[in-house]
């Protein structure tokens, strides 16, 4: 983190990157003088409420976050900054989203948290747009503009108000990572399998260690001591109440539990209930420390794209298990009515030896399980997300597969990312496929 010391005594020149965050109520116009080198500028966690008309005289930059600040309209003055991709303003009071307000090269928007109903056309006019984050918001319907956004793969309209998913979005060429629950057109939770879940006491629990956290809650390793029975080890997640980038903490929670049991799910071992605070949480199973992240968070430059360790490589016979795992684990997700949302290789753990559970639910929705043009598409969608997995995992392939399993492979790849979503295979067929080579 910069001060503000440092940039109005000069001692920042020539930098590429400014994080400022020290209560700022009006923009330093100090910045200007970094304006040869400036790519990325982050102003979160201020008290700003507009930014300058002549902020384009930033001409290098790529990048402007301004989350928890106190802006209740995106400003117009980022329309006019020529090389600006990235534009991130969550948590804020913004109610209005003004067109001028788009830069040309918008390439990925974050608005999540924050108070819209309604957004511009212009929005369907930014062909490079990649990731939108809408969460939390009080949309009741999307401009139909964003149609022909061919490159749009990722989207977050989680938590707003929305009565029907457009026949339009289902069928978007790239799209790959959809999150819309908590809006009315959702399905429910399967209510049996929630209250089927077993109860544990608050009492019966002993936190150890902090395990991780996310933007959805803190993992914990910790002791269950049930009644008349040995102790034993498990880890307990305690839910945040905040929106996140993807929804609610409480529908990542529910979709846990109607997740069910599968040899490539984390078990959940019950509710957490008579908590001091009230925290909803759950206890769950507690993964053997041989198992590591398959990949890492996409990141600035890659955008909607893992980022890859340079040395991971994998045998066939690895990569075919975690390919085989994950397609089987969607699979039956989809029999359950849900839809991960976000099937990627940082959301999966996995040891030497391939096996593989996916993890984090926070961007999961509920669908209607019979067989309905729109379920089919919503699952087709997520079978791209498994296309570019299996892509990234045929990569780093350094050993063991053979010419013609390849190109059956790429085949099946390809079949998964291609445009046309209903003619893409069902994860039951890609399960059969996987299990042929």
């Amino acid at each position: 983190m910069n001060t503000l010391a440092q940039l109005q005594a000069g001692e920042l020149a020539g930098i590429t990157r400014l994080d400022l965050s020290c209560g700022l109520s009006e923009f330093p116009r100090e910045i200007f003088d970094l304006a040869d080198s400036l790519e990325v500028l982050n102003l979160s966690g201020n008290a700003l409420r507009s930014l300058p008309d002549d902020l384009h005289r930033l001409h290098k930059l790529r990048i402007i976050f301004c989350s928890d600040n106190l802006f209740s309209e995106l400003p117009a003055c980022l329309g006019q900054c020529a090389a600006l991709s990235m534009v991130g303003f969550k948590a804020n009071r913004i109610e209005r989203v003004p067109g001028a307000a788009l830069p040309p090269l918008l390439r990925w928007l974050i608005l999540t948290d924050n108070r819209i109903s309604e957004l511009p056309s212009e929005l369907g006019q930014r062909p490079h747009l990649q990731k939108l984050m809408l969460a939390g918001n009080r949309l009741q319907r999307l401009p139909e503009s964003l149609r022909n956004c061919h490159r749009l793969e990722l989207i977050r309209i989680a938590a707003n108000q929305l009565g029907e998913l457009p026949e339009w979005l289902l069928t978007l060429p790239a799209l790959s990572w959809l999150a819309y629950a908590g809006n009315p057109l959702e399905n429910e939770a399967d209510a049996a399998a929630l209250e089927a879940t077993p109860s544990i006491a608050w009492a019966q629990l002993r936190l150890e260690q902090q395990l991780g956290e996310g933007a959805s809650g803190v993992i914990h390793r910790a002791t269950w001591q049930r009644p008349d029975q040995p102790a034993s080890e498990v880890a307990v997640k305690l839910y945040k109440g905040e929106m996140t980038s993807d929804g609610s903490p409480l529908h990542e929670m529910n979709a846990c539990i109607t997740a069910g049991l599968h040899p490539n799910l984390i078990r959940v071992e019950g509710r957490i209930v008579e908590h001091p605070q009230a925290q909803a949480g759950l206890v769950m199973q507690l993964i053997d420390p041989s198992y590591r992240n398959l990949a890492g968070l996409p990141s600035l430059a890659s955008c909607s794209r893992d980022v890859y360790r340079d040395d991971t490589r994998f045998t066939a016979a690895v990569a075919l298990r975690i390919a085989g795992g994950i397609a089987s684990v969607a699979a039956h997700l989809h029999r359950q009515g849900i839809t991960h949302g976000d099937l990627y290789g940082h959301n999966i753990l996995c040891d030497e030896h391939g096996d593989c559970l996916l993890g984090d639910f926070g961007a999961a929705s509920f669908h209607a399980t019979g067989d309905s043009v729109e379920s089919r598409a919503l699952q087709r969608i997520e079978v791209r997300a498994f296309g570019v997995l299996l892509g990234e995992l045929l990569a780093r392939v350094d050993s063991g597969l053979g010419a013609e399993q390849r190109l059956a492979l790429e085949d099946l790849q390809q079949r998964c990312c291609q445009p046309d979503v209903l003619a893409r295979p069902g994860f039951s067929e890609i399960v059969r496929e996987l299990k042929g080579l």
